[in-house]
């Protein structure tokens, strides 16, 4: 079968495919990851248009391999380094071979993922004492005495025995082991394919990746596995095809990539950006952004729930209280446009729902390549204040961690 042909377009663009480059299959797929808001496919006289949204990565289909690159706000030398950020994970040294050729951000996931798994085969894998049921010639472990009577009638030549062993073919690895050979399939370097191949054949495998990834929602790490901590983040983000933890999760679809949402990464960095940043002054994040959240009831269907992207709680100036501070994370261009009057809204009914009535503060903040900014936009109606509104830019050509002094200095 052909290598399929590759196609390239970056984030926000958009390629034109000719009819006979997508197979039925593919169509059902590609339609199954617009309905996810990953992609659009539409149809044209010429064949078929296909145009990424704030979407990342590969995506490997019957007869063509559609890679999508970076455009804006986490260029590609950093989105390395800023997912594993996100994903709260040591970076990878490959984070420093970002490659523009057609390997690109999937390359340098498998990368990551061959890196720790080396270092634990370097290591020794870890082994665990597993429970099996086998037919020996001699006796090892337990007689298996019903067995033994039902099934060989007493005959001794072979002996139906329970052995419980310390073995590498545990869950902690086999997990591993569906993970580099999953990365098969989206190595697009020779040498890398190479050297996932060698590094899956020493590892157990899974019976189905839906198995792999159900062992690792059941992972808790003590001092025992810890170490393997960094290698299933990055096998979780290959089984699942993309996205920061759960944030771009498998529904059924079943064509082979890696995509990831930038949108859900840079959520999930403001997050760990203004955890850390309140840290210091005494405050923390409020789970889920808050125990209630802002509903509307009376409309037609179900009541809805909506809450910011983070909610910081803050030591107020009475000791006895605590402040709220809405945190909204938007992945646009801000430092080139105006604040939508969409999200001007959005964040005042933040500020309404959770800030204090004296204060009623909210934060946005939007990734800006090449330099950091701050403005302040103030609100006001009939009655006064309505609200102030911080918009920070965050330099994405830099470390996260010196962007958390940049979300230090609007806090209150």
């Amino acid at each position: 079968m052909p290598d399929p042909t590759p196609v390239q377009l970056g984030e926000y663009e958009s390629a034109p495919l000719e009819p006979g480059q997508l197979t039925s299959r593919d169509v059902d797929r590609l339609h199954a990851l617009q309905a996810r808001g990953c992609l659009t496919l539409t149809r044209e006289h010429t064949g078929w248009r296909l145009k990424a949204d704030a979407t990342v990565g590969i995506l490997v289909l019957d007869r063509v391999r559609v890679v999508i690159t970076p455009k804006f706000g986490i260029p590609g030398e950093q989105l390395m380094s800023w997912l594993a950020y996100a994903l709260g994970t040591p970076v990878p040294a490959t984070a420093r071979r970002w490659a523009t050729g057609p390997e690109g951000y999937p390359d340098l996931v498998a990368a990551a993922l061959l890196e720790e798994c080396e270092g634990l085969l370097r290591d020794g894998l870890r082994r665990d004492y597993v429970r099996r049921r086998s037919v020996e010639p001699v006796l090892r472990g337990r007689l298996d005495v019903a067995a033994q009577a039902t099934r060989r009638y007493g005959q001794l030549d072979q002996l139906h025995v329970r052995t419980f062993d310390r073995e590498a073919d545990i869950w902690d690895n086999r997990v591993l082991g569906s993970a580099l050979k999953a990365a098969l399939t989206l190595a697009a370097s020779p040498d890398l394919a190479r050297a996932l191949h060698s590094a899956a054949n020493t590892f157990p495998q899974a019976p189905a990746p839906a198995a792999a990834l159900r062992a690792l929602d059941r992972t808790h790490y003590t001092r025992l596995n810890a170490r393997y901590q960094p290698a299933h983040t990055w096998a979780r983000l290959i089984l699942r095809g993309g996205g920061v933890t759960d944030l771009l999760t498998d529904h059924g679809t079943t064509a082979d990539g890696l995509l990831l949402a930038m949108p859900a990464l840079w959520e999930a960095v403001v997050r760990r950006l203004g955890t850390e940043a309140a840290g210091p002054h005494g405050g923390h994040a409020v789970p889920g952004g808050s125990a209630v959240g802002i509903t509307v009831r009376g409309d037609l269907g179900n009541a809805s729930t909506f809450r910011p992207d983070l909610l910081l709680s803050l030591p107020g100036h009475d000791t006895a209280h605590r402040t709220l501070l809405p945190v909204d994370a938007k992945y646009k261009r801000y430092d080139r446009h105006g604040v939508s009057a969409a999200d001007v809204h959005q964040l005042l009914t933040y500020s309404s729902g959770y800030a204090s009535a004296d204060a009623p503060t909210a934060v946005i903040v939007h990734p800006q390549p090449g330099s950091h900014a701050q403005r302040t936009l103030k609100v006001r109606g009939a009655q006064g204040l309505l609200g102030i509104i911080h918009v920070l830019g965050v330099d994405t050509l830099t470390t996260p961690e010196q962007a958390v002094g940049w979300i230090d200095s609007i806090l209150p």
